[in-house]
């Protein structure tokens, strides 16, 4: 696999990327749509063929395929845990989406916690990390929600106050996927641990971009998703050991009580888990190292490198342009996620992206599900923000089209 190594060029190979071939009027496309869903390259897409074409059976039988299955799922999960820096595969679930479940994970809270416990959600983050929870309600929890300050951050003022003997569950996002904000995780840790609660982390737009440890972390519970990071659409979630055997999850009585099985409910979606495992081998493959752990932390030390060349090329070109205004932290003040969300005078959100994409430029526009962010920011009536995001395979060649086709918006 030829891999460039400058910030001016893709980092991964184009040609691994079926996708990226797509034109309009004679031009390729520009992918910046990666925040809502990476394009996959050609190994990916392979590992899900060759699942169906050759091993394509249940689990738990005693015949080839089944056994081939099985083997493939105990892969799958030595992978993810090598992504997320996990004890063993032992504590990675899989499920449909993190949505499904984080509903599945609060519903077995829910048995575990009494009316009056008190759960700490943010202003900032992904409606699947606010909705589960705010739902609690109903069973009467105390949720208490961060604000969100205007400059994309968390008032940690008032973060650090909500904390009491009542306290049971943080649940915070690692980076919001609207703004592009890294929150401050070690400190979430280390207020919740002197509350005797425990820590939920969703690295759904983390994960693609910032290289993840969950122990260094301190996560009890950590959630993301494979088609954020070059793979199908698989949930992930990582429990601390001994964890997950203390809650009392949905479960048929034919399935395993045990982790990681034990919320998992009805057959996996045994193919995609396939492509999931082969994406997190793609990105290893973009590192150097002894084991697939050194190569994914080499890799992300890279990727960081290059996404973050490139978001800060287009946040500093948008930011001289005439009646457009940039959302979220600057790249110079603290770790950021590559994504960069503005609007332009004049126009709704719809309306730029639209013409953007007239021009065969993929970005989006709305709320992307940080629906409580948007309307905190006061842009529900513009149609909330566009939004761009950097992958392995964007370049400098796009920020500036990007740039180019924007100024001509603004003017």
């Amino acid at each position: 696999m030829a891999i460039t190594q400058t910030s001016q060029e893709p980092l991964a190979d184009l040609d691994d990327f079926p996708s990226l071939a797509r034109a309009h009027d004679g031009r390729r496309c520009v992918f910046f749509d990666g925040p809502a869903g990476s394009q996959v390259p050609r190994q990916v897409i392979e590992a899900v063929s060759k699942y169906y074409l050759h091993a394509n059976a249940n689990s738990g039988g005693r015949f080839a395929t089944s056994l081939e299955t099985d083997r493939m799922l105990a892969e799958a999960r030595r992978a993810m845990a090598d992504l997320l820096g996990a004890e063993g595969p032992g504590q990675i679930s899989f499920g449909a989406n993190m949505t499904t479940l984080t509903f599945l994970l609060a519903r077995a809270l829910a048995r575990r916690f009494e009316p009056g416990d008190e759960i700490v959600i943010t202003e900032l983050d992904h409606e699947a990390n606010r909705g589960p929870w705010l739902g609690l309600r109903q069973e009467g929890m105390v949720v208490r929600e961060i604000e969100l300050r205007p400059d994309g951050t968390l008032n940690y003022d008032e973060f650090r106050s909500q904390f009491n003997s009542r306290t049971r569950l943080v649940a915070l996002g690692h980076a919001s996927n609207a703004l592009g904000t890294v929150n401050d995780v070690g400190s979430a840790r280390r207020w919740s641990r002197e509350a005797g609660a425990w820590l939920l982390v969703d690295a759904v737009h983390s994960a693609p971009h910032l290289a993840l440890d969950v122990r260094e972390m301190g996560a009890d519970f950590l959630l993301c998703s494979g088609y954020k990071f070059y793979g199908p659409h698989v949930g992930v979630l990582y429990c601390r050991p001994g964890l997950l055997e203390q809650l009392p999850t949905e479960r048929l009585r034919t399935q395993s009580p045990r982790a990681p099985e034990r919320i998992e409910t009805g057959t996996l979606n045994h193919a995609s888990i396939a492509g999931l495992a082969a994406a997190v081998d793609y990105l290893a493959s973009l590192g150097e190292g002894p084991d697939r752990r050194s190569r994914t932390l080499s890799a992300f030390r890279k990727i960081e490198a290059h996404e973050g060349s490139l978001a800060r090329r287009l946040h500093r070109g948008l930011s001289e342009i005439p009646g457009v205004h940039l959302y979220g932290p600057g790249f110079d003040q603290v770790q950021r996620a590559p994504t960069v969300s503005f609007t332009v005078e004049g126009l709704n959100a719809t309306e730029v992206a639209d013409r953007l994409a007239a021009q065969g430029m993929n970005v989006w526009d709305g709320d992307f599900y940080a629906a409580r962010a948007i309307e905190v920011l006061g842009l529900v009536e513009r149609g909330g923000l566009v939004r761009t995001g950097m992958a392995i395979y964007n370049h400098a060649s796009e920020v500036e089209r990007v740039l180019q086709a924007v100024r001509e918006l603004a003017a």
